[in-house]
């Protein structure tokens, strides 16, 4: 069962495959990122901070402390397409958070 993740405006941009999945993916079904200390926070498949987890949102804080070079994780393997989720409301964006810049949420490949 994938969870899925929207933007502040109820856009859905990324999904896990299950809840404790490591890996990130954007709506397209391509690798984006991972959770490398298994909490709230993503980064990006070079290492780089991509985002962090707010309830069913998917928001990019403002100022993210370094956490040190996260590693590689190994390639996920493909994760099939889920279905669509269909549109969220909207939500206020919580203090220090934006949305997660577009071109962060492409692959590598994209």
């Amino acid at each position: 069962m994938a969870i899925h993740y929207y933007d502040s405006s109820g856009l859905w941009i990324a999904f896990r495959r299950k809840p404790d999945d490591r890996y990130l993916f954007n709506s397209h079904a391509a690798w984006i990122g991972w959770f490398p200390w298994r909490d709230a926070d993503a980064v990006t498949t070079t290492g780089d901070y991509l985002g962090t987890i707010v309830g069913d949102r998917f928001l990019h804080r403002h100022r993210q402390p370094y956490r040190g070079y996260p590693g590689f994780p190994g390639f996920p393997g493909y994760p099939g397409h889920p279905a669509y989720p269909g549109h969220w409301g909207p939500r206020s964006l919580p203090a220090g958070f934006a949305d997660v810049p577009l071109p962060m949420l492409k692959a590598n490949s994209d």
